[in-house]
């Protein structure tokens, strides 16, 4: 079977924009190895200097651990949520299922400057400090809608009659779930995962208002670092944040293929 093949303009507009997307990243990379004591492009000279101080500035290296524990808790809660959600969405009609769908996806549609000031004020008027725990949970808010969506089109795409195979076999719901439903909506799951660890690790907005002093995530401290000075030293931090996100796109393909997340063949 032939496809048919792009019109010459909009080929040339496609490969033009695949060009540009990556162009931020490769410059901040590339200024990131510069030798000199400000921020150059192209670099000057050739260094790594820069990223030679990261295990030195220890309120990094902290507000690195916040970041990747708060995401992976924000993550995995925000999957077991989305998986619940998305059965009972999907697979049962009921009195309020819009609303309660409405619901669940409404922190995508609440811009993320409101949503983290609407949480600030919210843990202040019942005396909740700020915390790791309601940072986390904070973000699994805004995780949810990324994996109960995502999860939704996996429950929706096989056949529930597998199921009742299983238990007229004599499966209990554990097992009948465990053995059958959740090969079967795997790619979802991981989709939604990888989703939201992304979305929680980069988040600037709703980490702002809820960091404390203890909690800082890394985005937050490079957005304050660069409010008092801007030198090479920010951009090797940023380009860390690039390649945590890459590695983990990578290990998602190696494994079982990022395309098969998204149901592409």
């Amino acid at each position: 079977m032939t496809h048919p093949r792009l019109p010459r303009p909009l080929a040339l507009y496609t490969f033009l924009v695949c060009c540009f997307s990556p162009a931020a990243i490769v410059v901040v990379l590339l200024e990131s190895l510069t030798g000199a004591d400000f921020v150059s492009f192209p670099p000057v000279g050739l260094s790594l200097r820069w990223y030679a101080q990261i295990p030195q500035r220890m309120e990094f290296v902290a507000s690195l651990t916040t970041s990747l524990v708060v995401a992976t808790v924000a993550a995995i809660a925000a999957t077991i949520l989305g998986t619940l959600a998305a059965f009972a969405l999907v697979r049962y009609r009921f009195f309020g299922r819009s609303l309660l769908q409405a619901l669940f996806l409404s922190p995508l549609s609440v811009p993320a400057m409101v949503l983290g000031l609407a949480l600030l004020q919210f843990y202040s008027a019942f005396g909740i400090p700020r915390t790791l725990g309601t940072l986390a949970l904070s973000h699994v808010l805004i995780t949810s809608p990324y994996t109960i969506r995502l999860i939704s089109v996996s429950v929706a795409a096989f056949d529930s009659n597998l199921e009742r195979a299983a238990r007229s076999l004599g499966a209990d719901p554990w097992t009948t779930f465990r053995r059958i439903a959740m090969p079967l909506i795997r790619p979802g799951m991981l989709a939604g995962m990888v989703f939201a660890f992304i979305v929680s690790f980069d988040d600037t907005s709703i980490a702002l208002f809820l960091s404390g002093a203890t909690s800082m995530t890394l985005p937050v401290r490079i957005f304050t670092y660069v409010e008092q000075s801007y030198d090479p030293f920010v951009t090797a931090i940023s380009s860390i944040l690039i390649l945590i996100i890459f590695v983990l796109a990578l290990v998602i393909e190696k494994t079982i293929g990022i395309g098969k997340l998204f149901g592409v063949r």
